[in-house]
């Protein structure tokens, strides 16, 4: 028991830890995500993610894409926030870049997919 407990230990010890970000929360321009944003992602699948009650830098979003639905209340900051394991990041003339981590049911593998999302 004491050397799962010491490997457990050094792996948090060695583990890199992320910089924060020095940019703080600022108010956002609710009209520049509001609404249900459209798109495909490059394995052909599609999605759809709504953002609503935009009040200062916190907003209501429903993500959706062939059978998967998540509700989450997000941060904006930098342009962006993350809904689970994607994220949105606002784009010129209503169009956003989606990302999205995704598993491997079968092997466990994690491979990244992209998207454009058009404003509806």
């Amino acid at each position: 028991m004491a050397d799962i407990m010491s490997v457990l230990a050094s792996g948090y010890t060695s583990a890199a830890l992320q910089t924060p970000s020095n940019t703080k929360y600022v108010n956002v321009d609710p009209k520049d995500y509001q609404g249900t944003w459209n798109g495909t992602y490059s394995n052909t699948k599609k999605f759809s993610i709504t953002v609503t009650d935009v009040k200062g830098f916190r907003a209501q979003v429903k993500y959706q894409s062939e059978g998967t639905v998540k509700y989450q209340s997000v941060l904006i900051k930098d342009g962006s926030f993350r809904v689970g394991d994607t994220k949105f990041a606002l784009g010129k003339n209503d169009t956003a870049s989606i990302r999205t981590v995704v598993t491997d049911p079968v092997t466990g593998q994690t491979g990244l997919v992209t998207g454009t999302a058009k404003r509806a």
